[in-house]
Formats: structure tokens, sequence, C-alpha cells
């Protein structure tokens, strides 16, 4: 059964905003929440970036929905031992209701530091280094470890959950599924590619749940609504390795002049027509996802809210 989440999106909106939104949520029948984890948005029309670690401190006290990250880099601007207790503490205040989704990561949060951009294959060892890290400071055992990437030296996580958070791993081609099927207690894929959800369960996935989001922007004017997305998120729409190794905001800018209100017309499910959003998150359930984050594109939320509340979500409701 597909459990249906809403997605908080750091880039787009305030600490406050991503509060209200969460509150609205479980108001909607939403049954969990997914927050995504970035220093810079992807362009300055979306014009936010909190720390994430802050608002799930504030997500433990406002409502009792799951939380999972979707997604945290734990290797270069954040070291594994760090974002290990971050993740600790957060399983603590979530009472155990939180998920450590982890990827290989973007330059256009990870490069702040001025650290080198590593290629796939690197970041990808560089993940799998870091979450053998984690799990044993999950434990609350003294860890010490030299490896090839990380140096941990005496390190013991004091605040940690009864039972450890589990680590969902991002993967968005053959060789990233793979790995999430090898050390991941889960697979983030972005998309309904049933293909790359047999490699992770091929893997080592089989049993372990699958998870995504998807984005939508619920106006009673469609055009208007396609304006909202092609302002504000024309960067799902580039292609290979680009989001990956742009490093700033003002380049995903200069790229995202390629993209047309066309492409995302078509992509999209932008409007008020309760069948092209049932549609769109249906096209997931079908793949096989055990839960789906749909994230409101906009300042335009309590339309979003009301409607998925009232025509959405029932429509779903034989998937859950």
């Amino acid at each position: 059964m597909t459990e249906f989440g809403y997605f908080l999106a750091c880039e787009e909106f305030t600490p406050a905003q991503l509060l209200d939104q969460a509150r609205r949520a479980e108001q909607a029948g939403f049954t969990r929440l997914a927050i995504s984890d970035h220093f810079h948005p992807w362009n300055d029309a979306q014009g936010n970036s909190p720390l994430v670690w802050s608002v799930i401190g504030a997500l433990s006290q406002t409502v009792t929905l799951p939380v999972t990250t979707l997604v945290t880099c734990p290797t270069v601007r954040m070291h594994p031992a760090v974002t290990a207790q971050a993740a600790a503490t957060s399983g603590v205040l979530l009472d155990g209701r939180f998920t450590l989704g982890v990827g290989t990561g973007e330059a256009l949060n990870e490069h702040v530091h001025g650290d080198r951009w590593p290629p796939f294959a690197d970041r990808a060892a560089m993940l799998e280094e870091a979450v053998a890290i984690m799990r044993k400071l999950f434990t609350g055992d003294l860890v010490s470890h030299r490896g090839e990437y990380y140096t941990v030296e005496n390190a013991r996580l004091y605040t940690v959950p009864d039972t450890p958070p589990p680590v969902h791993v991002s993967g968005f081609g053959p060789h990233a599924a793979e790995l999430a099927g090898r050390i991941g207690d889960g697979y983030v894929l972005m998309s309904p590619e049933k293909e790359l959800i047999d490699a992770f369960r091929q893997a080592g996935g089989a049993g372990k749940p699958v998870v995504g989001g998807v984005k939508v922007c619920w106006d009673e004017d469609r055009d208007r609504a396609v304006d909202t997305v092609h302002r504000l998120w024309p960067s799902q729409f580039l292609p290979g390795e680009l989001a990956q190794i742009l490093p700033t905001p003002a380049h995903f800018e200069q790229a995202t002049e390629l993209v047309t209100r066309e492409q995302v017309a078509e992509a999209v499910a932008c409007g008020d027509d309760p069948e092209a959003h049932i549609e769109t998150v249906r096209a997931y359930v079908d793949a096989g996802f055990d839960e789906v984050y749909i994230g409101q594109i906009g300042p335009d939320q309590e339309p979003f809210f009301e409607n998925y509340r009232t025509k959405v979500l029932p429509a779903l409701a034989p998937a859950r």
C-alpha cells in the first residue's frame, strides 16, 4: 500500500511557511512529510534556503507526522559524523519518526567550502563510506575510523534514538540504484522509472521501501500555473548531470533559459483538474512506490490542500 506525504521545499519557502504547510498537510490527510536539504536555492526566484535541521526541530514540535530528508548529502559540506549527530537528534525529537535520506549531492550546495567537486564514482564511494560511519555512530558506541575519505577519532553520540534512523539512498541511474540496494534501508527516486526500481530490488533492495517526490501546481488558471512552475522550478527539466555540476543559482538561471513553457505544460500537473493530479501521482503508485511526497509549487497553498483533501487523496485511497 502506498502512503502519500507532503514535500516541504526549503528552497522556496521560509521556515514559518514550511511549518504552516506541515500543519495544513496533516489536517488535509497527508500521512508523512519530506523536506529538502539545501545550502542554496536552485535560482534566485525561489529565494530561500533555511538550515534543514533547525526546521526539523521545529516540525517535531508542530506536527505528529514522520519526517524524511530528501535528501541530505553527508560527504562534503557536512562531515558524516556531524550529519550523524544531526540525524540522531532529529530521531530523538521525532520519537523515532525520522528517516535520513542521503545522496551524492550537487555542487550547488556542496562546493561552498571551496572543496574540489569529485566525479560521480568518487562521490558514490564517499557516500558508501559515510553511511558506514553514520551507522556505527547511531549505536552510541565510541567510534574511531580511518578510511579512504574520512577520519573519525574518539567520537561518540550520547543522544541517540532507541532505534537507529533508517537510511534511504537516492539514485537516478543504474549504478546509483545498485548502490542504494546494497547499502540503503530504502531507495529514493524522483521519477516513476520501474526499471530503476527493479535494479534496486535486484541489488539487495527486495522488501525495502521505495520513496519519491513529485511537484505540482494547483491553480484555477492553468496558464498561470504553468508560468509559476516555469519561473520557480525550471531546474527540474535540465538533462543529464547538469543539476549535479552547476555551482551557483546564477548558472542554473543561465542553463534553464533553454527550458520552455511547453516542456513544463507537458510534464507537470498544472491547473485545477483533479484527474490530472491523480494521474500524475498514480504513475508512482503503479511503478511500485511505497511513499509518494507531493509538493505544491508557488504561494497559493490553501486551494491545493483543500482540493487534495476533498478530491485527490480520496480518489487515491484504494492505493493506500
